[in-house]
């Protein structure tokens, strides 16, 4: 019994940690956040673009990989043939793109706000060479004796 009450406080200290708090509504407000994108690309940015491209239907872009000849995707999917739904695919390239972006400039107002570290690559200086560190040895010995 001791061990589970042991187990028990570690883990309500684990979970109320601040980390722990913070990935769970990052977790929660992102599941709602990708919803909110995938509407907006199928059900605002994909319509326009389908009608500018010849009426074509985003959601309904598919081929056939077994027999028969279908006219939508669900009726494909209803007879059980496979398929292959590369509009839908398109539309989560769509989205992914859409919360990188998204993603990436939160992060950039948050570094300009300084309340993240930089999102700079840090530039490592490559080590003296050899001649340099002679240089810098002689220097010393230089500023050495003339001081005596």
């Amino acid at each position: 019994m001791m061990g589970e009450v042991s187990f028990w406080q570690n883990f309500k200290k684990f979970a109320m940690r601040g980390n722990a708090m913070d990935l769970a509504v990052g977790v929660v407000v992102g599941g709602a956040f990708g919803k909110i994108v995938s509407s907006l690309v199928n059900d605002v940015l994909l319509p326009p673009l389908g009608l500018v491209l010849g009426k074509v239907d985003f959601s309904n872009l598919f081929f056939v990989l077994g027999p028969g000849s279908y006219q939508t995707l669900a009726e494909a999917k209803q007879a059980g043939v496979p398929v292959l739904a590369y509009g839908a695919f398109l539309s989560s390239i769509l989205d992914f793109v859409i919360i990188a972006l998204s993603i990436f400039l939160v992060l950039r107002w948050l570094e300009k706000l300084r309340l993240l570290p930089s999102l700079a690559v840090p530039v490592e200086e490559p080590p003296p060479t050899r001649s340099e560190q002679l240089l810098e040895e002689i220097r010393n010995e230089l500023r050495g004796r003339g001081r005596s």
